[in-house]
């Protein structure tokens, strides 16, 4: 699996999401053994957060990693409203219990709330410092909050980025790439299933004897400094995942995306799901 660089850490460019695991206690042996094919694979990286299941996505992680953990680099995230001085080492203890781990590898704000960024950040310093997380960053803030942040410790801005939500673009993924700062692409094959039965992924992936997903993947993937966290519980869609990281696209593959899903040609709000 192609790597990149995140802080200190070498991360592979596809990892695994969990938005919607631990919902169903029927599907937990299926989403238990999915994280692990995953792994196997070389997908190592896990997003997670206290926000999926409510703690629930957590559970399933921590089981997935039972045996493995030194082979895995976790990621959870903090609820806006659990981000003050306070909240956040109560939310990061009762995540790193339902994830059986004594330190999570990044711990993001899920999104901007209430709380001042400079009080997180304190926050997250502080579990930095009790060995409780290893590197800390954000999910969902935009080129304003960014440089309101201004925290060159910060190792990664989790966002929305897919050929139909192409806003990062202009400013936002620009300005990120100049800081040497990781993107990480939630929802990088859409939602729903739209963007990958749309006609010009199905012609383009064609092409290369491939699956929509991979070309989706491939896409954001062309980006320096972009990784990506699908998520699946299906063993041949994981695998599916798994082998973008090696799709390379052709420039004119790229220019007929470009003319099915237009890049921005102006700022646009952060798009979030």
């Amino acid at each position: 699996m192609r790597c990149l660089k995140l802080a200190d850490a070498s991360v592979p460019v596809v990892g695994q999401g969990t938005w919607h695991m631990g919902e169903n206690p029927a599907e937990r042996r299926s989403e238990v053994a999915a994280l692990q094919l995953g792994i196997e694979l070389g997908m190592t990286l896990i997003d997670t957060a206290e926000m999926y299941g409510e703690g629930g996505a957590e559970e399933v992680v921590g089981e997935a990693i039972r045996n493995c953990r030194d082979q895995v680099f976790l990621v959870s995230k903090v609820y806006p409203h659990n981000a003050s001085r306070k909240g956040v080492p109560e939310a990061c203890e009762r995540s790193l219990r339902r994830l059986g781990t004594e330190c999570i590898d990044l711990y993001l704000l899920h999104w901007r709330g209430q709380y001042p960024l400079a009080e997180t950040v304190e926050a997250f310093e502080r579990l930095k410092e009790a060995g409780k997380i290893r590197r800390w960053g954000v999910s969902n803030l935009d080129l304003d909050d960014m440089r309101e942040l201004d925290a060159p410790d910060c190792a990664v801005n989790q966002v929305l980025y897919n050929p139909q939500e192409r806003g990062i673009e202009f400013d936002l993924l620009p300005w990120c790439q100049a800081q040497g700062m990781p993107v990480m692409a939630y929802c990088p094959i859409g939602q729903g299933g739209d963007l990958l039965r749309h006609p010009t992924m199905l012609e383009v992936a064609r092409r290369y004897n491939a699956e929509p997903a991979q070309i989706a993947l491939a896409w954001a993937l062309r980006q320096p400094n972009v990784l990506v966290i699908p998520k699946s519980s299906n063993p041949a869609h994981l695998r599916v995942n798994a082998s973008a990281a090696e799709l390379t696209l052709h420039a004119d593959d790229l220019a007929l995306l470009d003319k099915t899903f237009p890049p921005p040609s102006r700022p646009r709000p952060l798009q979030m799901v």
